[in-house]
């Protein structure tokens, strides 16, 4: 197969990674299979969301003797951030009460929290004293080696969260320490329109955000037209949800490349029907770099 190629900080990657995601993530064979089959396809970078598929991954490196085989970790800033000495998942609950009652327009709560429960909020010392901790983030890049994951796609909610109050020197840290162990780091956000500007001049790779209409907190025009002028690299995530989406991915693949401008896509397959299916729109992604052949 033709696979579109990118490069990205002196690497080259696919324009298309897949991210499989399996009903039972404990299927670990089944999880190697789907990995197997992509990486015969041509695909020699793969998302890695968890643990399960980190480890496959090196499985796959061995069986197939293939150092230039790598992949997508996922790393949460959570890791490394706390307050009064606590990690700061146990001010969750404090963190969405001062997002909704502070922060956040009351037109977009029905979309973020249909259901809020409201408590007390961290008052403005409380958020100045939220710290990162170099040492507990250094345990969690542990886990990761620059020759298998040679990029960290740092995810999760408290991206987002942790910009909206204002605490972007704590990616700032976080973001220096993953480039002293030697890999490239991208952002990930799911509220674009809102955390994008407030994280443009960070030294990361590329930002990943969610293009799609169904997956759109916010305005999905919005989106679009921010992605349009934004000059800094955007991956676009779960580009294509459901066989309906498999269906016309032609389209989605022509908006994403040569409308929107996007960098490069993460898709999200369950089976290898569904990776198939999405093979057939790979000829809609321009290639940057010549074709290689498989």
């Amino acid at each position: 197969m033709r696979v579109p190629l990118i490069p990205l900080e002196g690497k080259k990657i696919p324009r298309l990674l897949f991210s499989i995601f399996l009903k039972n993530p404990k299927d670990h064979q089944h999880l190697l299979y789907l990995m197997r089959r992509l990486y015969e396809e041509g695909f020699s970078c793969l998302d890695l969301p968890t643990p399960h598929h980190l480890q496959r991954l090196k499985e796959l490196r061995e069986l197939t003797e293939d150092e230039n085989l790598i992949g997508f970790g996922h790393i949460g800033i959570e890791k490394g951030i706390f307050l009064l000495g606590k990690p700061i998942e146990q001010f969750e609950s404090k963190i969405v009460s001062t997002l909704i009652k502070n922060f956040l327009p009351p037109q977009w709560m029905k979309k973020l929290f249909p259901i809020p429960k409201l408590g007390e909020v961290l008052t403005q010392r409380e958020i100045d004293r939220i710290t990162f901790d170099p040492s507990r983030f250094d345990e969690a890049l542990s886990s990761f080696h620059p020759k298998e994951t040679p990029f960290l796609l740092m995810d999760g909610t408290y991206n987002d969260w942790l910009l909206t109050l204002g605490r972007v020197d704590l990616f700032q840290d976080s973001i220096s320490k993953i480039r002293e162990k030697g890999f490239i780091p991208i952002l990930s956000a799911q509220w674009p329109t809102l955390v994008l500007p407030k994280a443009k001049l960070l030294e990361v790779a590329a930002y990943a955000i969610p293009i799609h209409p169904k997956k759109s907190l916010f305005d999905f025009d919005q989106t679009c037209e921010l992605v349009k002028k934004f000059d800094k690299p955007i991956i676009g995530l779960k580009p294509f949800m459901g066989k309906r989406d498999l269906k016309k991915l032609k389209a989605t693949f022509s908006f994403l490349f040569n409308e929107l401008k996007v960098y490069l896509t993460i898709g999200e397959v369950s089976s290898e029907f569904e990776m198939k299916r999405a093979f057939k729109g790979i000829p809609e992604i321009p290639s940057f770099i010549p074709f290689q052949r498989t």
